[in-house]
């Protein structure tokens, strides 16, 4: 039996980890995602073109510039302000802030320091302007369905089927 290969129009189901550029684990994802390779799945574009032709079981390795990953990190979506003028709440490193703009658009900004009584809020990601690596296990792959070519994702995508 040969094995299955990375192709458009299957269902391809992975797991990763993201290394920022200092060698950190940023994220893990240990139960396999799936997306329809090909079908506009939002999954970086990068990323898919590098999984193509890659077989099941494989370990495929991306390394993400700014420009193909997280974006340039924008100083305009960082903000300081005295402490005094921020909730107790939100008083923390990491605390996560919804603003909306006069359109009533929502943003979330996390709190990324907090020194000499101010405190800086940040609307990135927070691997904006980094050079990040992507390590995917491909774990399942199998033909996806009309509608989930349609969809760009699996019907089955918050429970996977592994064999």
């Amino acid at each position: 039996m040969h094995k299955k290969t990375v192709e458009k129009n299957k269902v391809v189901y992975l797991t990763y980890s993201i290394i920022d550029q200092n060698g950190a684990v940023f994220e893990q994802y240990d139960v396999p995602i799936g997306y329809v390779h090909g079908a506009n799945s939002g999954l970086f574009e990068k990323i898919e073109v590098t999984l193509a032709g890659h077989e099941e079981g494989e370990r495929v390795e991306v390394i993400l510039p700014p420009a193909d990953g997280f974006g340039q990190h924008q100083p305009e979506l960082t903000f300081t302000d005295s402490i005094e003028n921020v909730p107790p709440q939100f008083r923390h490193i990491g605390a996560a802030v919804s603003f909306e703009n006069d359109a009533g658009e929502s943003k979330e900004f996390r709190v990324t320091k907090i020194e000499d009584g101010k405190l800086t809020v940040d609307g990135n990601h927070p691997l904006a302007g980094q050079t990040v690596r992507f390590i995917v296990n491909i774990v399942d792959i199998r033909d996806a369905t009309a509608e989930e070519i349609a969809n760009g994702r699996p019907e089955d995508a918050s429970a996977p089927r592994l064999h």
